[in-house]
């Protein structure tokens, strides 16, 4: 993979660190705050429960629940041997993640991580959410490279959906 992109793009967690969040809780807390604004959580995943309190007016609630997990769980983050390959790297790398930003960013410090990234982004910081191609094409604007010169490298099909939607290369963790 060296030298064969002009940037690199990870996802965060499960494929640089694994934030401590207990996400069946998180899926319940979240669920009973649709349930309190008259939506049926039963349909939905996790992001789709996102997607629908945006729907019903309670986004910014259901977001910073999620938020505040991610933080605390982003606190006491596992470094995975992903970012081992950090080191290797000659092409600037950014990370673009599903979790909040901050929450990032206290993760990528916690293991000396986040001077290794010129871009660091969180569903907060973008214009989409994976798999939506414009999260990843905004990552990649940022750091001037094109899409068919960058490889994204993330752990669940929605990161790779995201990678062939926008034209990147694509690399399981």
């Amino acid at each position: 993979m060296n030298g064969d992109y002009d940037a690199v793009v990870y996802d965060l967690d499960g494929t640089l660190v694994r934030l401590a969040v207990d996400w069946l809780d998180v899926e319940r807390e979240v669920a009973t705050r649709l349930r309190n604004a008259g939506v049926d959580p039963s349909e939905h995943d996790m992001w789709e429960m996102l997607d629908a309190a945006e729907a019903a007016g309670v986004g910014d609630e259901v977001h910073e629940l999620i938020a505040a997990h991610e933080r605390d769980g982003a606190t006491r983050a596992e470094r995975l041997p992903g970012a081992d390959e950090l080191a290797t790297l000659d092409a600037p790398a950014a990370v673009l993640s599903l979790n909040c930003e901050a929450a990032c960013r206290t993760a990528l410090e916690r293991h000396d991580l986040l001077d290794d990234f010129r871009v660091v982004a969180g569903r907060d910081t973008v214009p989409a959410r994976k798999p939506d191609p414009r999260a990843l094409t905004w990552v990649l604007d940022e750091l001037g490279v094109a899409p068919a010169d960058a490889l994204f490298v993330g752990d669940s099909a929605s990161d790779e959906v995201t990678a062939d939607r926008a034209g990147t290369d694509f690399r399981w963790a």
